[in-house]
């Protein structure tokens, strides 16, 4: 064999070193297709290699300026392999979801749309500014504020709702990481020993239904007064009506202690028994923010939806589905008037004054019912009755003609009124919405109601449903439940923003409550179909106590088996409190 060229030795050892099972020069044939747990990209022999870095062309089609490319050629071929690059993608991590990045780079005077777009003016255009390089910035944000006081103090010049006036107007989350953590304290106690039986998701209540009739009425008790008419014209500004501080005697009983309801029971009318203010609150719970909790008493086979006294759900709440809804003190809130418990004590003030003002006082022209008034006594009563009806009514809440189910509530009207085309009385229920400052925090985006009432009625009107959704609800409901004719809601503001006793009426407008409840989207069969659920929740189990506690800072309801003497140790401290304030401010006038 001839020796090998000089210099070729090294070359023919390394050819004779591979491996070559199969006699064929070449690297040894493999079925593994990952190289040490990392796939291969699928590759064919026919791919034509383009250039070596191509920084024009991408993924998405786009070259590097952002252009759409488009090449005929290739419009109809697959890329082999193309598929397979989410193979090599790198995962996500979990927290780059609410990863952003805050630029403080001054924008430039190029034009751009969308979210956030700054819109920029021609010379002689009206409302342009003249564009200057070297005061482009300072512009811009008084373009900004002009904006903001041209499409008034509710909505922005997107068409969004925002929540200040003119150039304070603050974008949909901006700084919202500054914002304090919401910790409400619960309504009620929860003590060790009491035992959880239920916790229900806002998302499965809203899920119930139960269609239930329209409800007849069994008796009804006291009398109305006839509605002023001319509290429906809008007042003259120099003229505006004051809300006048209207004692009337007022009852708000819970279901356990009404005598008429405890005859029905006794003459098992029904199996379920609560108030129109305790329905209402549950028929309307997915709506709620603000905590609250209801007794619910199970006696043989009969339930009670029942209240403990000065309950949560007895005050009238502000701006409790407000988006940025009033802050606590504890939650760096400086203006102790405009806290919730304040503005709640304000607006229950409001609404107890309200209904007896807008109501003429006549003993010659009054509706009386069956009944007097089942809780007034003149002997022991130093005021007058306001103009109440209470009218207890009847529905069928049955799943089944083998097991009836009945309810029975008491529900309550306001005034009555004429018909003005056929002259027959109809009956009204009366609640008012309150603003206190257009321009604080809390105030939802509201518009100013002396301004707008009359001009853009719908749109104040739209924007208590989305700030007030759980007490319009509430008081819809309420209307329905009473068979109500008209539902009168008034609008009254402050005289001052900065001062809370003093009132001024500034216009009443009525609907028909069905009407109503089908703008805001509220659907009665949803509220009979909680009811039921959680009477059968009581009625599975013993005789006893139990107690539905909405969660202060989370959707949930939780219902709690309560042990005997449970609540009546806080009820006995609840009115030692009471006497001690008493006693406190008696040695205080002393």
């Amino acid at each position: 064999m001839a020796e090998p060229a000089p210099g070729l030795s090294p070359l023919v050892d390394l050819i004779n070193s591979l491996p070559d099972p199969d006699g064929t020069w070449g690297p040894p044939v493999t079925t593994e297709t990952t190289l040490n747990g990392v796939p291969y990209a699928p590759f064919s022999k026919s791919d034509k290699l383009g250039r070596m870095a191509d920084w024009t062309d991408s993924k998405d089609g786009r070259d590097g300026r952002g252009r759409q490319q488009y090449n005929r050629n290739y419009r109809d071929q697959q890329v082999y392999g193309a598929g397979s690059a989410s193979l090599f993608a790198a995962p996500m991590a979990e927290d780059e979801a609410s990863f952003s990045v805050v630029s403080n780079v001054r924008d430039t005077g190029k034009a751009r749309f969308g979210r956030g777009a700054v819109f920029t003016r021609g010379r002689g255009q009206r409302g342009g500014a003249r564009q200057d390089a070297r005061a482009g910035g300072r512009q811009q944000l008084q373009r900004q504020g002009r904006a903001g006081q041209q499409y008034g103090s509710g909505y922005d010049g997107r068409g969004g709702a925002r929540q200040g006036g003119g150039a304070r107007a603050r974008r949909f989350g901006w700084k919202d990481y500054d914002k304090p953590a919401r910790s409400r304290d619960a309504s009620i106690n929860i003590k060790p020993d009491w035992k959880l039986l239920e916790e229900i998701d806002f998302n499965r209540l809203s899920k119930l239904n139960l269609d239930a009739d329209d409800g007849e009425d069994i008796d009804s008790y006291g009398f109305l007064y006839y509605y002023d008419r001319s509290f429906d014209k809008q007042p003259v500004k120099s003229a505006e009506r004051k809300l006048a501080v209207v004692d009337r005697a007022v009852y708000n009983v819970t279901t356990s202690s009404d005598p008429i309801i405890q005859e029905l029971a006794e003459k098992d009318e029904a199996t379920i028994f609560a108030t129109d203010s305790i329905l209402s609150m549950l028929m309307c719970a997915p709506r709620s923010v603000y905590p609250w909790d209801i007794v619910i008493l199970r006696q043989g086979n009969k339930v009670f939806l029942d209240k403990r006294d000065n309950a949560a759900l007895d005050m009238v709440t502000v701006n409790e589905n407000a988006a940025d809804a009033p802050l606590e003190a504890s939650e760096g809130s400086k203006e102790s008037i405009n806290q919730p418990a304040a503005l709640a004590e304000e607006a229950t003030y409001i609404n107890h004054n309200f209904a007896n003002q807008v109501v003429i006082e006549s003993e010659t022209q009054k509706v009386d019912m069956a009944h007097e008034n089942p809780f007034y006594s003149a002997s022991h009563e130093t005021e007058p009755p306001a103009s109440k009806a209470y009218k207890y009514r009847r529905f069928d809440l049955s799943t089944s003609e083998e097991d009836p189910t009945y309810l029975i509530v008491r529900t309550e009207l306001d005034a009555v009124q004429k018909n003005a085309i056929s002259g027959e009385d109809q009956f009204v229920t009366v609640h008012a919405l309150n603003e206190f400052d257009n321009k604080a925090q809390g105030s939802g985006g509201a518009l100013d109601w002396r301004t707008k009432l009359v001009t853009q009625r719908g749109a104040v009107v739209a924007t208590e449903m989305k700030n007030n959704s759980c007490k319009l609800a509430r008081w819809t409901v309420q209307s329905i439940l009473a068979k109500a004719d008209v539902m009168k809601l008034g609008f009254v503001s402050r005289v001052s923003p900065k001062v809370n006793d003093k009132h001024v009426i500034l216009g009443v407008v009525g609907w028909k409550p069905r009407d109503f409840a089908s703008q805001m989207n509220l659907q009665l069969s949803n509220g009979w179909g909680i009811v039921r659920t959680i009477a059968d929740m009581c009625l599975q189990r013993d005789e006893g106590k139990y107690v539905l506690v909405k969660d202060p800072n989370k959707s949930i309801l939780r219902l709690y088996e309560v042990p005997a003497g449970g609540l009546d140790e806080d009820d006995e401290v609840a009115e030692g409190e009471q006497e001690a304030e008493a006693d406190a401010e008696a040695e205080a006038e002393e």
